[in-house]
């Protein structure tokens, strides 16, 4: 007599019962019985940086997909398992007598340590792994690296080519009408607890967390955690999470044909919040929740009608180029592995001494979630950006929407990385997207690494000369300052022709207005808690900032060194910068990973996936004032002219001498 399969399929990042090729594959065992399973993983809960809000997007996924497992038998559910896989699985491959573990492929890095060491417990426990599906992408990111020549993909071209070898998307597959029984659920095995230090989310919990109390939850049914047993803060994102919200949002965008076809990135308005110009699908796409297969081809019926073939946008500006663009960076990290996440070590991202370094662990050359704090003024700048007390309201005005609501526009991330970069402060990359991390609802590392690279021209992009200007950007989309009026009420009352520059205001207007431009925020508002609100000035002058900022990426450029190069690696870059160049430069060595010894960590200081389309506005202006296409060129000497503007062309400025 043949034994019926006894299978566990592990969700993880494919939080949906449509479209799950792995899980299809749990089903075509026709096992005995299926046990679907969570395990609460503590290098998410401590070692990743996850502010309330897209915990709160996770524990929705999570809550409707079990909902729906039920619907389909009332005898199971998802069983979230509270101890990490390593530790867990074997336990119960005993206790469930468990013939096949089934999950999707996920190439993020730590993932694969993670499924390696899966994949040898259960060999040694005698379970079959079924582990050869993706669904997170398009194409599976290993091919994409494969048909490339073995290399990352860098650019869009680069994606496309190797997509022509793959050959054409897989069409998704239905959700299923049944589901098997889950079997005993006994787990007669002691809990294996995690050690909750380092904590990365100590300061977004109110108080202990508590998610590790019991293995199968506090009243042993295999719950969801809860936001207050994880000692978290409550939640302040109206974006909710779950495949019945995903497919709803779904069918509402593809019923308007006229936006679906006609989407095009660069020209959708960073500054529409209620609602937002774009289609808010990436949080849905990072959980699992939609699959990117079928978004994919439910557009490309939208654009293949005949009466919508003449007015279709096209890759990269369209629907189907975004979920590209996400791929892209997918092939590049698994290419790459944890280095692309950083500059050290990462032969694709040049090297530029920016302020705030990372520290690197000598063991392993990875970073540590640390840095050095080299110069105290760009510590300011820093903290002053992360908690929107710039001075600039554009600026301050996303960074407030960012934590708010977990969610900022593609060109509102574009404008406040390149102002934390590139544009202004000089600070690192790696810093910028720490704070993403921490407060995006569709936080994908792949995606967000790729996307800080890019704005702050240390990869795929290397215009340095083109920058957003804080005042002008904002108010080519929003001339009256709507969108900064929200999220920065105390300058509601602010005329249009202040509302970007507030501190130009005369005094008696400011008064009118209730808010005095003076400080630097960190009264939060109010003036000592009476009187009228205060804002705070602009912390630098932008115009001497981005040039200083401009001449620092030139020089860095001619210099021409990447992360992986031997004088990155053992501190002799410093001989190669004068010691008056901006950033940690003076000396002629820098630290060793031996002695990077005083960092400071993130989450110690009290309180991108970046949808990136080429930009069709994004325009110079030269000395004449007319515009001009930048040439692209990968020189190491990009040069730029006198009067070269922003991005947007509003702001035009004679080049100012600076610490470069």
């Amino acid at each position: 007599m043949v034994t019926k399969p006894r299978v566990i399929y592990w969700f993880r990042t494919d939080l949906r019962l449509h479209d799950s090729p792995a899980l299809q594959a749990a089903l075509d065992l026709r096992p005995e019985c299926l046990y679907p399973i969570w395990c609460w993983d503590p290098h998410y809960v401590y070692r990743a940086r996850v502010g309330p809000n897209r915990w709160q997007f996770l524990l929705d996924c999570q809550s409707d997909l079990s909902a729906s497992i039920t619907k389909l038998n009332s005898k199971s559910k998802l069983f979230v398992i509270r101890e990490a896989p390593q530790t867990v699985l074997p336990k119960l491959f005993e206790a469930w007598r468990i013939s096949h573990l089934v999950f999707e492929r996920d190439t993020d890095p730590y993932a694969r340590e993670r499924d390696e060491k899966v994949l040898e417990i259960a060999k040694a426990a005698g379970v079959e792994v079924v582990s050869t599906r993706h669904g997170r992408t398009l194409y599976d990111p290993d091919d994409l690296v494969r048909e490339n020549s073995g290399q990352p993909t860098m650019s869009m071209s680069q994606v496309q080519h190797a997509a022509e070898k793959i050959g054409d998307v897989p069409k998704p597959i239905p959700s299923p009408k049944s589901l098997p029984d889950s079997g005993d659920t006994t787990m007669n095995f002691d809990q294996t607890r995690p050690s909750p230090e380092p904590d990365f989310n100590k300061n977004q919990r109110s108080t202990k967390d508590e998610s590790y109390a019991q293995l199968a939850g506090p009243s042993g049914d295999f719950s969801v955690p809860t936001m207050s047993e994880l000692g978290l803060k409550p939640a302040t994102s109206p974006h909710r999470g779950g495949e019945t919200i995903a497919l709803a949002a779904l069918d509402k965008i593809i019923q308007d044909e006229h936006y679906t076809a006609t989407f095009s990135k660069p020209s959708t308005a960073p500054t529409a919040f209620s609602p937002q110009s774009t289609t808010l699908l990436s949080p849905h796409h990072h959980f699992g929740s939609l699959s990117v297969r079928l978004v994919y081809w439910r557009v490309q019926e939208v654009i293949s009608k005949p009466k919508n073939k003449s007015k279709s946008t096209t890759v990269p500006t369209n629907l189907i180029g975004q979920l590209l663009f996400r791929d892209m960076y997918f092939g590049a990290q698994a290419a790459l592995g944890f280095q692309f996440a950083q500059t050290f070590g990462n032969p694709q991202a040049r090297f530029i001494p920016w302020h705030l370094p990372s520290k690197i662990d000598v063991s392993t050359s990875l970073v540590t979630g640390e840095y050095t704090v080299d110069n105290s003024e760009a510590e300011t700048w820093f903290q002053r950006w992360k908690f929107a007390r710039t001075g600039f309201p554009w600026i301050d005005a996303l960074m407030r929407q960012l934590r708010q609501e977990g969610w900022i526009h593609h060109l509102g991330r574009h404008a406040v990385a390149c102002f934390l970069t590139r544009g202004g402060c000089y600070v690192g990359w790696e810093r910028g997207a720490e704070v993403f991390e921490e407060w995006l609802i569709d936080h994908e590392t792949s995606c967000n690494s790729g996307n800080w690279q890019w704005l702050s021209c240390t990869a795929f992009f290397t215009q340095f000369y083109r920058c957003y200007s804080p005042v002008a950007f904002g108010k080519k989309w929003d001339k009256n300052g709507e969108f900064v009026k929200h999220f920065v009420p105390e300058l509601k009352n602010f005329s249009e022709k202040y509302i970007y520059e507030p501190h130009k205001a005369p005094i008696a207007d400011q008064k009118k207005w209730g808010c005095l431009i003076k400080g630097d925020g960190s009264r939060n508002g109010e003036d000592g808690g009476s009187g009228p609100q205060t804002y705070p000035k602009p912390m630098f002058d932008f115009n001497e900032r981005r040039e200083i900022c401009i001449q620092g990426l030139k020089n860095a450029y001619h210099i021409g060194l990447h992360g992986a190069d031997e004088q990155v690696k053992d501190g002799t870059w410093k001989r190669l910068f004068d010691d008056a160049a901006e950033g940690p430069t003076e000396g002629t060595k820098g630290p060793t990973n031996e002695e990077q010894a005083n960092g400071r960590r993130e989450e110690d200081i009290d309180e991108f996936e970046l949808d990136i389309a080429e930009d069709q506005n994004e325009h110079e202006v030269d000395g004449k004032g007319e515009e001009t296409r930048g040439n692209g060129k990968k020189s190491r000497g990009a040069k730029r002219k006198g009067g070269q503007g922003t991005l947007d062309a509003h702001v035009i400025s004679p080049r100012k001498k600076g610490k470069a």
